[in-house]
């Protein structure tokens, strides 16, 4: 495999996963997953050549993967990580159809939805038949229509707050699973990274993920509604490294500023007011965050830098 597929991540993570993976149903998977990812890296990459945009460094196996380490997750954790990655790449690619005009990229982010929902596809079936897979919380279907009626329903800080509806426990189950996701990744990136500072700043982030998953859980409970799983003890005790400082802290700064935008996404469909103000909470810490690591990432020279558009005043001054 040569340097141009190896500049996502997930695809460093994956290829470890796949050479340390005992499940042959969890490995097949992964290996389809790679597949993906791998086509997707060779066809930016033209596009990136075809107008002359120089190609970012990003990751690669042999600076940013020691092959021969033992996993640090269990297959089932993978799995289901590569599950909440999947979640990730639909939305994002949704995203970009509905930013794209130009057809060869319209016709290239339709394609990467198409393989995106099999691979999706693929991991519910496979969780489901492994027993894996954590459902949203049920509820009874409803007798009949009902309309709003009085100021009653958007209560929650004071007095009586109405049980939850679907769609809030859509948003909070959806969320909860990202958070659980997270925090697994944080105990055993942390138990593994070589910076102190590095390894603190994962702690942090494990902590704040556990706090706005109690808030939630808290809330469901309540109701007598069900939790995802915990992963927690999906961790295997290994203390080598598979993955280099550089890589792990910028895979977490990803995901925690994809969790504002998801924290966003829930807090637009609440209308009780105190599922709101833990969202706005929540997108406040996790902004902050966001900010730390991306910190970080400029202290040890690791953050490449988007194009930028031109500084015309700059350009003026050079006259």
């Amino acid at each position: 495999m040569d340097s141009i597929h190896e500049r996502f991540p997930i695809i460093c993570i994956i290829t470890h996963s796949i050479k340390n993976a005992k499940d042959q149903d969890i490995k097949e998977v992964l290996e389809f997953a790679l597949s993906l990812a791998e086509s997707h890296i060779l066809k930016i990459t033209t596009f990136f050549n075809k107008e002359n945009i120089p190609i970012p460094k990003g990751f690669s196996l042999e600076e940013d993967v020691n092959i021969n380490a033992p996993p640090i997750f269990t297959d089932a954790f993978i799995l289901d990580y590569l599950h909440v990655m999947t979640l990730l790449g639909l939305t994002g690619y949704a995203g970009a159809v509905g930013t794209s005009c130009r057809d060869d990229q319209l016709e290239y982010f339709i394609r990467c939805n198409i393989e995106t929902m099999e691979l999706h596809k693929r991991i519910i079936s496979l969780m489901l038949n492994k027993g894996l897979y954590s459902k949203p919380p049920r509820i009874n279907t409803p007798s009949q229509v009902d309309f709003v009626n009085n100021q009653l329903y958007l209560t929650g800080w004071f007095g009586k707050k109405r049980p939850l509806n679907v769609i809030e426990i859509s948003g909070m189950s959806f969320n909860m699973k990202k958070d659980v996701s997270k925090v697994v990744l944080e105990l055993g990136f942390g138990q593994v990274c070589q910076t102190k500072e590095i390894q603190k700043y994962f702690e942090r982030g494990k902590e704040i993920c556990k706090k706005h998953f109690g808030a939630i859980n808290n809330m469901l409970a309540k109701e007598e509604l069900s939790s995802p799983k915990s992963w927690a003890s999906e961790v295997t005790n290994s203390t080598v490294s598979p993955f280099s400082d550089k890589l792990m802290l910028y895979h977490i700064v990803t995901l925690v500023s994809a969790a504002i935008g998801y924290y966003g996404a829930g807090l637009s469909v609440s209308q009780r007011r105190d599922l709101a103000l833990e969202y706005t909470r929540f997108m406040t810490e996790v902004a902050l965050y966001a900010e730390d690591g991306a910190e970080l990432l400029k202290k040890y020279s690791w953050m490449e830098q988007p194009p930028l558009a031109e500084d015309r005043e700059n350009l003026a001054n050079k006259k």
